[in-house]
């Protein structure tokens, strides 16, 4: 069993429902839908076609819906791309609609020119393009730019300024109203874009009861990174646009101490950006981008993610077949024990850290088959997990939303089953129901968690073990 889940972006390249059937098929957990891109109505017809893929093989898949948060983009452009080259003279005119071309652009943000100094750097294309600012005409809203490092670049690409961006709006209101049509359509979790402070993540929790991931990719959020951790349901190591807005040898450790953090809090974790980026045109990743995927799971993700490589890339369903098979060699290799002791930071004033905790000891000293987690919000689930056992988890829900959140988990495998609000029954069908799944053998002995009173959330207080 694969414990470490796969994302994988939804685009031109994977939205024909048989490459989506094939994506499930190869290991896809959960489908990535970029609202920087495509309409409300293709968004909406991802959305049917990812359940129809799910349905058709039988694995559950959530959905996330990626906000483009307030991320600053250049306008259309003539052609749609323009060249830059060394020494020329860019004007970036903020906040107007005008046609771009290689001597003048528009940007999204009518702020920008109150925002930037002059002899500032402003990165475009995903950093390969750099800009020093010359002068800033703010009554015209106006920039000017020398091109030190040329290239090309496409419309409506975005715009980095590393450090601190003043003014922009941490949550622009068109968020917001994805959020809700993305509500409409059913998605099962958010990513929020370019997240800098907990109160970010908190502002979009006031709209909405679904799980928030906090996307850390700004240098402000690094440093607020346990604050932001604690108040999000998961966090994402946003790899590109943090090797932009910090010196790029600084992202490894970043990295490794944002997933840290994540396994100290108990919060699932998805490590993003690049992970097998060859293989948007080749059908083999490079040996560093197989080392690259490896590293990550040994540091404790519970997630790795493809981006371009299933969304526009050549290779949609060898890329999810390469990563779930790099994950499953890796995970010979992972200290579970380690892990089960030291990963998750337990007190006294939340038993249910500690009853997960004595859950994937007992699975470990008493050879167990395997966890039961019933669980009604997922978070029971997601505690067990975060403890790394090294028996499967299979966690039981009557809310259809949660099994399917389930699949962002580490090790998590999710199915319905009705709701009790007696313990006894609770742990009589839980047991039942994992031998009807043949998810485990009659006879087998596992460990089921479970809480009192039952039917409420937050109660977990007990483990049992039993031979089913």
């Amino acid at each position: 069993m694969r414990r470490t889940k796969i994302v994988a972006t939804i685009g031109p390249a994977s939205r024909d429902p048989n490459t989506l059937a094939r994506m499930v098929q190869a290991g896809m957990d959960v489908a990535r839908l970029n609202f920087s891109h495509g309409n409300r109505e293709i968004h909406a017809e991802n959305v049917a076609r990812i359940r129809a893929a799910a349905a058709q093989v039988g694995r559950q898949v959530a959905i996330l819906q990626d906000l483009p948060g307030p991320k600053l983009r250049i306008g259309a452009l003539k052609d749609d791309i323009a060249e830059l080259k060394p020494g020329e003279t860019l004007v970036l005119s903020c906040g107007s609609s005008e046609v771009g071309h290689g001597q003048r652009m528009s940007i999204s943000w009518a702020g920008l020119a109150h925002a930037v100094d002059p002899q500032d750097v402003i990165y475009l294309a995903d950093g390969a393009i750099r800009l020093r600012v010359q002068a800033v005409r703010v009554g015209d809203g106006e920039i000017e730019t020398a091109v030190e490092v040329g290239g090309s670049v496409a419309s409506r690409q975005g715009l980095n300024i590393p450090g601190s961006t003043r003014g922009l709006p941490a949550v622009p209101e068109e968020d917001l109203d994805m959020l809700r049509f993305g509500e409409s359509i059913g998605v099962d979790v958010v990513a929020l874009s370019f997240v800098r402070t907990a109160e970010d993540v908190e502002t979009v929790r006031r709209h909405t009861r679904l799980p928030l991931i906090a996307k850390i990719e700004k240098p402000q959020a690094v440093d607020e990174a346990e604050a932001i951790i604690h108040a999000a349901d998961c966090v994402m190591v946003a790899r590109g646009d943090l090797g932009i807005e910090l010196p790029i040898e600084d992202v490894p450790m970043v990295q490794k101490r944002l997933l840290r953090i994540a396994g100290q809090l108990a919060r699932p974790s998805i490590t993003a950006t690049q992970m097998l980026d060859s293989m948007v045109s080749s059908s083999r990743p490079t040996r560093a981008e197989v080392a690259d995927v490896a590293n990550a799971i040994l540091d404790g993700t519970d997630a790795v993610m493809l981006s371009q490589e299933t969304a526009i890339g050549a290779y949609p369903v060898e890329a999810i077949e390469m990563m779930a098979a790099v994950a499953c060699r890796t995970e010979r290799e992972l200290p579970f024990r380690e892990w089960t002791e030291n990963r998750v930071n337990r007190d006294s004033r939340d038993p249910a850290y500690t009853v997960a905790h004595s859950a994937c000891t007992a699975a470990r000293e008493l050879g167990l088959a395997a966890l039961v987690v019933p669980t009604l919000s997922g978070r029971s689930a997601r505690l067990v997990s975060a403890h790394r056992p090294p028996v499967p988890i299979y966690a039981l829900s009557p809310g259809k939303e949660t099994v399917r959140r389930c699949s962002l988990m580490w090790g998590v495998e999710a199915a319905s089953m009705r709701r009790h609000e007696i313990t006894e029954a609770l742990i009589a069908d839980a047991a039942r129901r994992v031998v009807e799944l043949g998810w485990v053998k009659s006879g087998d002995r596992v460990g089921i968690t479970a809480g009192l009173p039952s039917g409420k959330p937050g109660t977990t207080s007990l483990i049992q073990i039993q031979r089913v």
